[in-house]
């Protein structure tokens, strides 16, 4: 399908008075009932008498229909129409269609440059009719054809005349022999007998033929009958077995029921499952969240009590001597453990004066790092409780006790 050709058609259906207006965009998809309708008007156009069937509300009466359409336009306009794509009823059909509508379009024409002519003012008055005259122009055609034909075979023949004027004087100037002839006469009639004995041994074989034939053709019509009465005889019978497999198919419908429910209840419970197993995950996500919350609370309270305490340490051991017998208590303590974040720290307090020799430990891994943080919590515990064990006269400093209570 192309533009041009769409363009032309409906231009010509317009010119040609078609009731309804046809647009470029009714040809996108298939509209058989539109192509329908224009065939009906063109043929109605082209032969106003004609009656063809309108019912195409099946595909059989779309088959017939478009038969139809296509046998009267080739015997009556010879007009050859594809009858394939006049069914698709989309852009192919166009063509096919243009067809017909070129051909009332140019008689249309034709009729209106007569009329405009001056010098044949009574032309208007004549009206043709095509139809009237379409069985004459066949016959034209066919004699025109065997005009031909017979010039060409006469012309060869004349070709031939001087060849057969030399044998035709030949002929006729031999002298007849009446022997010659009885011979040619007696084997002639003799061909002919045989011809005539052959044909009757022909038509006594067709009889025998047609005689078998009619043989088998009734033997084959027996065989149909009773065919067919085994038939209804087999549709009237139950069968033994229709009771049994009415029951079992009664019995595989209540299982199918049993089953689409049990089916249904497993789905509602294997959801009902996930959706505990989904909360009890949340719980268990959430109360890790808070005790690991917890956890760094009381790491950060631990290091809390660990400074608090690291403060009370330095603050007793810058406390003043009084006495010979205070320094020598002191030198009779144990050196304490001092706590740090890392590990402890162990410190000499001498007599002379308020030196402090400080080690340190080394670090250990980060894996190790709770467990220290958890073991030094404790000795920061029991640090301050041995102290006060090893020194049993003497004055213990208020700064110490201050600490033991913070932890």
């Amino acid at each position: 399908m192309s533009f041009r050709d769409l363009r032309n058609f409906t231009e010509m259906m317009r010119a040609l008075g078609y009731p309804r207006l046809i647009s470029m965009e009714n040809f996108r998809t298939p509209n058989f009932t539109l192509v329908a309708e224009i065939l009906i008007w063109l043929v109605k156009r082209y032969e106003p008498q004609m009656d063809i069937p309108t019912d195409v509300d099946t595909e059989s009466d779309r088959i017939f229909f478009i038969k139809a359409v296509a046998q009267f336009m080739a015997t009556k306009a010879h007009i050859k129409l594809n009858t394939k794509r006049l069914y698709q009823a989309d852009g192919y059909s166009v063509k096919e269609l243009l067809k017909i509508t070129s051909i009332l379009y140019n008689a249309m024409k034709t009729q209106q440059l007569t009329l405009d002519d001056p010098v044949e003012e009574d032309n208007h008055k004549f009206k043709f009719d095509l139809s009237s005259r379409i069985s004459d122009l066949k016959a034209a055609r066919h004699l025109a054809s065997e005009v031909n034909s017979k010039g060409a075979s006469l012309f060869d023949l004349l070709g031939k005349e001087v060849e057969l004027r030399e044998m035709r004087t030949a002929a006729i100037a031999r002298p007849l022999e009446i022997n010659e002839i009885e011979k040619a006469l007696t084997a002639a009639i003799k061909e002919v007998l045989e011809n005539v004995e052959k044909t009757k041994e022909m038509l006594g074989n067709l009889v025998s033929d047609m005689a078998s034939l009619d043989a088998k053709i009734e033997k084959k019509r027996q065989e149909l009958e009773r065919n067919r009465k085994r038939l209804q005889t087999l549709q009237s019978v139950r069968p033994a077995f229709m009771d049994e497999y009415e029951k079992i198919e009664e019995d595989l419908q209540k299982q199918y029921t049993t089953y689409v429910e049990k089916f249904r209840n497993l789905s509602f419970l294997e959801s009902q499952l996930d959706e505990y197993h989904r909360i009890e995950q949340e719980r268990f996500e959430e109360a890790e969240n808070t005790l690991r919350m917890m956890q760094q609370k009381l790491r950060e309270d631990e290091k809390e009590l660990m400074k608090g305490s690291l403060k009370d340490e330095d603050s007793d051991i810058d406390v003043p001597e009084d006495d010979g017998s205070d320094s020598d208590i002191e030198d009779s303590r144990p050196s304490k453990l001092r706590p740090t974040r890392n590990g402890f720290l162990a410190g000499t307090v001498s007599t002379e004066g308020s030196e402090i020799d400080v080690e340190e430990e080394d670090e250990e891994d980060e894996e190790e790092e709770e467990e220290e943080s958890r073991d030094l919590e404790d000795d920061s515990l029991d640090g301050p409780r041995g102290g006060a064990r090893s020194t049993k006269g003497a004055m213990n400093p208020p700064l110490l006790e201050e600490s033991d209570n913070d932890f």
